[in-house]
């Protein structure tokens, strides 16, 4: 059975990863960031999911407040009620400044010691809010700086593969293959903004593009909203 490493933020998108990555037959170990973010949720979130799929689970602290220049790191309102059809349109300032790239090479050291060939991360380019990090190309740059600057891949003897395989797909697509994985999305955080017991705003980008996908996938989205127009029945 092959190591792998699997990014795990207790969203939606890395929820469904991993219980795919699983389905692959791999030993994974789920790594998730506490990383100076707005709330505690989504690390509670990571928390529960590892727990129910039996994954080793490290939670790392990398406080990016240092940096900041985020609406999720620095005392910036987060953006609400953007038009649906302008997300993508531009970088919001929800990007976090070199979040993934951070991310992805904590996760390349720890593969190395863990003899992981794979390391996975969720991010999607169709249904996202415009990170430049969410880009195809930013993954396969990442792959080759990988393969460039690690022991395993100078030796040639297990390059290492940065997989993301929800990168071409639509929110509605990966809803979907969550409910064939039985995965139970009541577990999972999206919103930037929740309240303080985690019930998810209904109106920021990451709420509305959760809630697209659900309605699209004509599927009930099981976690607890604020009051908003935008929320399921």
């Amino acid at each position: 059975m092959a190591n792998a490493i699997v990014l795990l933020s207790g969203g939606l998108d890395s929820t469904t990863l991993l219980a795919s990555v699983l389905r692959e037959g791999y030993r994974v170990t789920a790594l998730t960031f506490r990383y100076g973010q707005r709330h505690k949720h989504e690390i509670q979130a990571a928390t529960r999911v590892a727990a129910h799929y039996g994954v080793t689970h490290r939670i790392v602290e990398l406080d990016l407040r240092a940096t900041g220049g985020s609406a999720l790191t620095a005392d910036i309102p987060v953006p609400k009620d953007r038009p649906i059809g302008e997300l993508g349109s531009d970088i919001p300032i929800t990007y976090v400044p070199a979040r993934n790239t951070i991310f992805l090479s904590y996760a390349l050291g720890w593969a190395e010691v863990l003899g992981a060939r794979d390391i996975f991360i969720g991010v999607n380019a169709l249904d996202s809010s415009g990170y430049p990090d969410c880009r195809p190309e930013f993954i396969a740059a990442f792959e080759r700086v990988a393969n460039l600057a690690t022991r395993s891949g100078v030796e040639g003897h297990t390059p290492m593969r940065i997989r993301a395989p929800f990168i071409g797909m639509t929110k509605r697509e990966i809803v979907l293959l969550g409910r064939a994985l039985g995965v139970d999305h009541g577990m999972t955080v999206s919103c930037y903004d929740p309240d303080p017991s985690g019930a998810a705003c209904g109106r920021c980008d990451a709420c509305q593009l959760r809630l697209r996908g659900f309605a699209e996938a004509s599927l009930h989205d099981p976690i607890a909203y604020q009051h908003t127009s935008l929320t399921p029945g």
